[in-house]
């Protein structure tokens, strides 16, 4: 019988090339050999394929499934801001794939980065904690020379308050047990300015205005 487990003993590639054959075997050989058996064992040849071929189709499909994971997320407007949004993480792949949509916002440049704690109570966003950096860097622009995980970047804001930010990485994951990945249990963080990449330890990018805890 086939268990939940029985998807991790398949290749399916060399399944599918296997099943191609077994099927010609099936269709075209058995039933010259069957010719003189009763019906009931032409059944079993039948239910047999059957099996086969659910067992073949739900493992891969349960296999597509299991590469993808996301997260939906909502901002809370803080530091007396009217600002909102949406986020979304989407692992696929080994990368990770995050996408913000704001408004309420300022016109202009504002930052966004993912801090330490899953904690938006503070009225200011204070209980995220700073910016999260479980590899010890200095803070910086993202891929250029030393940054920190959490070091996502500026986004604009046009002039009705709306912004979108985009970003792809393999330095992220939805769980899992490299903690220099893993991004639950963390925040995101909205700031009232831009992030000017130099400034230590988090880029001088001003109040916190919309917070989100990066939870399941």
């Amino acid at each position: 019988m086939f268990t939940k487990n029985s998807c991790h003993f398949f290749n399916f590639r060399k399944i599918l090339v296997h099943f191609k054959t077994t099927l010609i075997f099936y269709v075209f050989i058995i039933p010259n050999i069957v010719k003189q058996s009763n019906r009931n064992t032409m059944k079993k040849i039948i239910i047999s394929i059957g099996l086969f071929t659910a067992v073949i189709i739900g493992c891969k499909t349960k296999s597509n499934s299991n590469d993808l994971k996301s997260l939906n997320l909502v901002f809370e407007s803080k530091s007396s801001s009217s600002v909102t949004g949406t986020a979304t993480f989407t692992a696929m792949k080994g990368k990770v794939t995050f996408v913000a949509k704001l408004s309420g916002l300022t016109p202009g440049i504002h930052a966004i980065h993912i801090h330490e704690k899953s904690d938006c109570t503070a009225a200011d966003g204070s209980s995220a904690g700073g910016h999260w950096n479980p590899t010890f860097k200095k803070h910086g622009k993202w891929g250029v020379g030393e940054y920190h995980r959490g070091d996502i970047g500026n986004f604009i804001a046009d002039g009705k308050g709306n912004g979108t930010i985009t970003l792809t990485t393999d330095e992220w994951a939805i769980g899992g047990e490299d903690a220099t990945k893993n991004i639950i249990g963390k925040g995101l963080i909205v700031h009232q300015g831009a992030d000017d990449f130099i400034s230590q330890p988090a880029g001088n990018a001003g109040a916190r205005v919309a917070c989100s805890a990066i939870i399941k």
